[in-house]
C-alpha cells in the first residue's frame, strides 16, 4: 500500500526516528529499473534481478529519499544508484554507487549542488562508491611486419586514435588490465615463438607506457587478465608455457607482480577474462591441453582467490576477448570454435554468464577489449575468419549491445591487449 508517513527516517541502528516533512511510501519494486522522486520511499525487492535506481535529474537542499531492502536480497542482487548529473557525497556521477548488504536501507538528503545527495544514515555499512576508468588503450601485438611496439589510445567517447610510438619489448600473446584505479599493466607473452616472457609494463593515468619491468612468474603467453578488489588490485592467470596452466599473479594496487599463486581451475590458454560485480573477476573460455576449446568459467572474489571451474556456458571457443561495461557486467565476444565467429556471451553483476547471443559486426578473433566512457567497452583489432589482420574496432553500450564494425585506425594486428585508465573524461 502507499500513503503518507511524516516525520520519519533510519537511524543507524535501525530504529525509525522523527525527520522534517513526510513520506510517501509506494508499492514494492521489483522491476530492474526504477526512476525516483524526492518525498517517497520504496520497498525494493531484488528476488529475481537487481534494480538500477535513477535519482531526479533537479533537487532542492532538503529533498529525501529511503530505500529498503524488502526481501532481504540485495547481498544477491544489488541496487546501483545513477545520481543523473548530480553529486552524491561529494563526487561526480561518474561514480557508480551501490549497496550490496542484505537487510540494507539508505535514507539520502539532498544538501546542494556541493556535497548533493549524501546518506544521513544507512543500515549495515554500504560500499565506497567507485569511479571507473574514462579512456583505453590497445598497445603491442603482432601483425604483418612481426611483434608490434606502439600503442592506440581511446577516447572516453570511444574513439581509437592513431598509432603512437610505445616503449618495451614488442611481444606478442600478452595480457592487459588496469590497476590502482586508473592504470594499466601489460604483461608476459611471447617475444617471438618462443621464447616465452613474464616482463611488466605499466601505463600511467596519462597512457604512457613505461619500459620493461623485471619478471616475476612463470613465462607464459595466451593468458588473462582483470582487475578485481575495488581498490586497484588486478590479477594474471592462466596461460601457456610448456603446457596450459591455471597460475595466476596477483598485482598490487601500486603495480607489483607477486610470484605464482597455484593452480585452481582447469589449465588453458587463449581465454578472456574482466572485471564484474564492481570488485570481482571472472575468466572463461580459452583452449584445454588437448587441443579442445572450451567454456568454462572461474570466477574470482575480492580477495583474489579464483574458484573451481564451472559448467560451460555458451558456446565453447578459444581466442576470445573480454571486457566489463554497465559499471558492473561483463562480457564475452567472438573467438575461433573451428572456425571463427562473433557471437557474444553477457555476464551479469553476479557472474553468471548468459547464453549465446548473435554477433554484431564481423565474426572476429585473437582481439581484446577493454572498459572506457565508465560503463562502455571498445573491442578491436584481431584476425577474420580468413586469417587477415585487422584494425577495426566495435562499441558496446552501457546496455551490452555490440555496434557495427568502426572503420580501423592504426596498425593491423592480432593480439593486441588493453586496458582502461584516466578517471578523467
Amino acid at each position: 500500500m502507499s500513503g503518507p508517513v511524516a516525520n520519519n527516517i533510519f537511524r543507524s541502528s535501525g530504529v525509525i526516528a522523527a525527520a522534517a516533512g513526510g513520506l510517501s511510501w509506494q508499492p514494492v519494486v521489483t522491476a530492474s529499473t526504477l526512476s525516483a522522486s524526492a518525498g517517497n520511499g520504496y520497498w525494493i525487492n531484488t528476488t529475481s534481478n537487481a534494480c538500477t535506481i535513477t535519482l531526479p535529474g533537479s533537487a532542492e537542499a532538503g529533498d529525501q529519499i529511503i530505500f529498503v531492502d524488502y526481501a532481504r536480497t540485495w547481498g544477491t542482487n544489488e541496487i546501483i544508484i545513477d545520481s543523473n548529473g548530480l553529486n552524491f557525497q561529494g563526487e561526480d556521477d561518474t561514480y557508480i554507487v551501490d549497496y550490496d548488504t542484505s537487510g540494507q536501507a539508505v535514507n539520502l538528503v539532498y544538501s546542494g549542488a556541493t556535497i548533493g545527495w549524501t546518506p544521513s544514515s544507512d543500515i549495515v555499512n554500504a560500499l565506497e562508491p567507485s569511479i571507473q576508468t574514462q579512456r583505453g588503450l590497445f598497445a603491442f601485438g603482432s601483425g604483418s611486419s612481426g611483434r608490434f611496439t606502439g600503442r592506440n589510445l581511446v577516447s572516453s567517447s570511444g574513439v581509437v586514435a592513431s598509432d603512437v610510438s610505445g616503449a618495451g619489448t614488442g611481444r606478442s600473446n600478452l595480457a592487459g588490465t588496469t590497476y590502482g584505479g586508473d592504470k594499466g599493466i601489460f604483461g608476459f607473452g611471447n617475444i617471438s615463438s618462443p621464447p616465452y616472457t613474464s616482463i611488466t609494463n605499466l601505463v600511467n593515468n596519462s597512457g604512457v607506457i613505461a619500459s620493461d619491468t623485471t619478471g616475476v612468474g612463470t613465462v607464459r603467453q595466451g593468458l588473462a587478465a582483470a582487475r578485481y578488489g575495488g581498490d586497484g588490485r588486478a590479477l594474471f592467470a592462466f596461460g601457456y608455457a610448456s603446457a596450459a596452466t591455471g597460475i595466476s599473479n596477483l598485482v598490487s594496487s601500486s603495480g607489483v607482480v607477486a610470484t605464482d599463486t597455484s593452480a585452481v581451475g582447469t589449465g588453458r590458454n587463449y581465454l578472456g577474462g574482466a572485471n564484474y560485480g564492481g570488485d570481482k573477476a571472472i575468466f572463461g573460455y580459452g583452449r584445454l591441453n588437448s587441443g579442445a576449446v572450451t567454456g568454462i568459467t572461474n570466477l574470482v572474489n575480492n580477495s583474489g582467490v579464483v574458484a573451481s571451474d564451472v559448467s560451460v556456458v555458451g558456446t565453447a571457443r578459444k581466442e576470445i576477448a573480454a571486457a566489463s561495461y554497465g559499471g558492473d557486467k561483463a562480457l564475452f565476444v567472438g573467438g575461433n570454435t573451428g572456425s571463427t565467429t562473433a557471437v557474444k556471451n553477457l555476464v551479469n553483476n553476479q557472474g553468471v554468464v548468459q547464453a549465446d547471443v548473435a554477433g554484431v559486426g564481423s565474426a572476429t578473433r585473437s582481439y581484446a577489449g577493454t572498459m572506457y566512457g565508465g560503463d562502455k567497452a571498445v573491442f578491436a583489432y584481431g584476425l577474420n575468419s580468413s586469417d587477415a589482420y585487422l584494425n577495426k574496432s566495435n562499441l558496446v553500450n552501457n546496455l551490452g549491445v555490440m555496434g557495427a564494425d568502426v572503420t580501423g585506425v592504426g596498425t593491423a594486428r592480432e593480439w593486441s591487449p588493453a586496458i582502461g585508465y584516466s578517471f578523467s573524461a
